[in-house]
């Protein structure tokens, strides 16, 4: 039995194990994507000015997961396609540059918004309650995200082995504690200080660590597959951190370029007024619920594709690719509908 279920990449149906390795996935995406309407809701309702700052600064944000996510994508990739290969040796390599990595990309975006964080927001905006809103928000965010960059890490870990179910109660725990937080800090509930965008921004960075120490968790103790070393975590090889950025880099450049261009959006918008731009901000929310779902299944396929190919069974990996890309625009479709059909209810929740 444990044979069976360690070799189900290679051996279960295409169809019904993407399903398996996805539906987690896209779940827990479901309810990030929910957190992330609920969390504009609330900062909503401290002003206009504060939906605004949000939004400006949501392009490096998204930036962050990017880099985040792609070289999550290169390491997930690597080490199931040395996986299917029985390449043990491989495995542990990728798992430990993979930490590495997230703790460098951790370090260069903590020093990007410490010092850069005022320039890139005064680039947006001259209004100073935004500006001031803007930089608390994209310091505190930018500072702490080494919890981002573990969370995004640990949890590709765990998919690439095809522990879905762990990876979605990781990402469902750190989505519902920020949650949780949210109106507390924003509007001081409890005994807590009013904290309004600082308060939002803290719910997240807090809501971020926490999922990040759960998924270390669960690798160390559940995710038998891999091991994890400070020794090499620290040390990790030079080969090994180009081929995940082999993968990676053309996923973190395509992910960016959304980041791009919702920050040349917000410059032309602004030019209008803030309320232009606080509405993309809400549409942006809005339309996660349609692209999370699809990234979930996205993080559901690499392992399948990535085992099968390793294992030399190519045809498998052409199923699984195409049956992704047709459950993909199925989702799509679906999102174009709702968003042309019903805009005003959607907004009117902001």
């Amino acid at each position: 039995m444990s044979e069976l279920r360690e070799n189900k990449m290679g051996t279960m149906p295409v169809k019904p194990l993407i399903v398996s390795m996805s539906l987690p996935m896209m779940a827990s995406m479901l309810v990030q994507a929910l957190y992330n309407v609920v969390d504009s809701i609330f900062v909503a309702q401290v002003s206009e000015e504060a939906l605004t700052a949000v939004t400006l600064s949501f392009p490096l944000q998204n930036l962050m997961i990017a880099v985040a996510t792609g070289t999550g994508v290169g390491m997930n990739a690597l080490l199931s396609r040395a996986r299917g290969e029985r390449d043990q040796k491989q495995v542990d390599h990728a798992a430990n540059a993979g930490l590495f990595l997230a703790f460098l990309s951790f370090v260069a975006f903590a020093g990007i918004g410490l010092f850069f964080g005022p320039f890139f927001i005064a680039s947006q905006t001259n209004q100073p309650e935004i500006l001031q809103y803007g930089v608390d928000y994209t310091r505190i965010v930018a500072v702490l995200s080494i919890g981002c960059f573990l969370q995004i890490t640990c949890e590709r870990l765990l998919q690439s082995t095809g522990k879905t179910l762990l990876s979605m109660f990781s990402q469902m725990a750190g989505a519902i504690i920020n949650l949780i937080l949210d109106p507390i800090m924003i509007f001081g509930w409890f005994g807590c200080p009013r904290m309004e965008v600082a308060g939002a921004a803290t719910a997240t960075v807090i809501g971020q660590i926490a999922a990040a120490c759960i998924g270390i968790f669960l690798n160390r103790h559940w995710n038998h597959e891999i091991h994890l070393r400070l020794r090499d975590i620290l040390h990790p090889e030079k080969e090994t951190i180009g081929k995940i950025y082999y993968v990676g880099v053309p996923s973190i450049l395509m992910v960016s370029i959304g980041s791009v261009m919702t920050y040349l959006m917000n410059l032309i918008l602004m030019g209008f007024s803030s309320t232009a731009t606080a509405v993309f901000g809400a549409y942006f929310k809005l339309q996660s619920f349609f692209f999370m779902p699809v990234f979930g299944l996205n993080n559901g396929m690499i392992p399948v594709l990535a085992y099968n190919y390793g294992a030399g069974k190519g045809q498998r990996s052409k199923e699984a690719l195409v049956f992704a890309v047709k459950v993909a625009l199925f989702v799509m479709v679906i999102g174009t509908l709702v968003m042309q059909l019903a805009p005003r209810p959607l907004l009117q929740l902001f």
